[in-house]
């Protein structure tokens, strides 16, 4: 069955009031936190997939997503890169579409197009993106998360799971035309994207991971044991030994931490005045954050 760009399996799931999760590759995935995320959750319902993009090479330019080589039962076999949409049921609340949103390289409005589609034929109540970016914060402080959503109790939510009211603007992505057009379509919203210490980068942000699942959890009232705090502060105590071993780092850290105690005072809590700018780091600082991001490879 096709709906919008999307092959979908037969038979087609019914879905009760599904909420559809979406993690978008590359633009928001730092640290595989998204990925990792929603891969814990489709374990914890047994997802399984419901639809791809029937032809992703008018999307994708494959010498910038490469296909994958790999051997089944001895045989060569070839893995294309893909979006791909699996589901899970639960007996309290909505189900879960879980969405693994790989961004398109061309005719990005018909990419669009297609997944507004499949919200629409599933009846999606909820449309949330969830990810990380790089940010100048320390590791040392709890990671902020910010967000915005539209529709619902939105505003109480936010405050709720501590998240900071994004006001980003400059480049984004094509696909935020999903967001708009659900918008038009009384559709809810919602974006979670949690803030990575910037000089820290590893493949798996185990810690990002887990601040992000304990929105989802909270939200969606999924058990506890998703979150996996305990292995995400092992990886930064690790991470911690490395950074010990660079010269300035620990003065780096200190004017992070007094930013990020000043910025964030009131994280978790409705501030009554609008908040200043962030004190601005020193040249040096700069300077040493860009040495130490060239210079500096943490473990996996």
């Amino acid at each position: 069955m096709r709906i919008g760009q999307f092959d979908v399996t037969e038979p087609v799931p019914e879905l009760k009031d599904p909420h559809l999760i979406a993690v978008l590759r590359p633009w928001i995935d730092v640290g595989s936190v998204g990925t990792l995320a929603l891969n814990r959750v489709e374990r914890h319902l047994r997802a399984k997939e419901v639809a791809r993009l029937a032809t992703p090479g008018m999307f994708y330019d494959y010498t910038r997503y490469r296909p994958r080589s790999y051997f089944n039962e001895g045989r060569r076999e070839v893995s294309i890169p893909n979006t791909v949409i699996r589901w899970g049921s639960r007996e309290d609340g909505p189900d879960l579409l879980l969405m693994h949103l790989l961004e398109p390289h061309l005719y990005g409005e018909d990419f669009t197009d297609g997944v507004v589609e499949v919200l629409k034929h599933f009846g999606v109540k909820r449309y949330s993106l969830v990810g990380a970016m790089h940010d100048m914060v320390p590791h040392t402080r709890p990671l902020v998360v910010s967000g915005i959503g539209n529709g619902g109790d939105a505003e109480e939510e936010r405050r709720r799971e501590r998240v900071r009211t994004s006001d980003y603007e400059g480049p984004t992505t094509i696909t935020y035309l999903i967001t708009q057009e659900a918008i038009r379509l009384g559709v809810e919203t919602r974006t979670f994207v949690v803030h990575l210490p910037q000089y820290l980068q590893v493949d798996e942000d185990l810690t990002g991971t887990a601040r992000l699942m304990e929105i989802l959890c909270s939200v969606y009232d999924l058990p506890d044991r998703l979150i996996e705090a305990n292995r995400g502060e092992e990886q930064y105590r690790r991470l911690q030994d490395r950074v010990d071993d660079k010269a300035g780092v620990e003065a780096m850290l200190g004017r992070l931490e007094e930013r990020y105690d000043l910025e964030y005072a009131d994280l978790g809590q409705e501030s009554q005045e609008e908040p200043g700018a962030p004190p601005a780091l020193s040249q040096d600082i700069e300077d040493f954050l860009k040495d130490l991001n060239e210079g500096f490879t943490p473990p996996n």
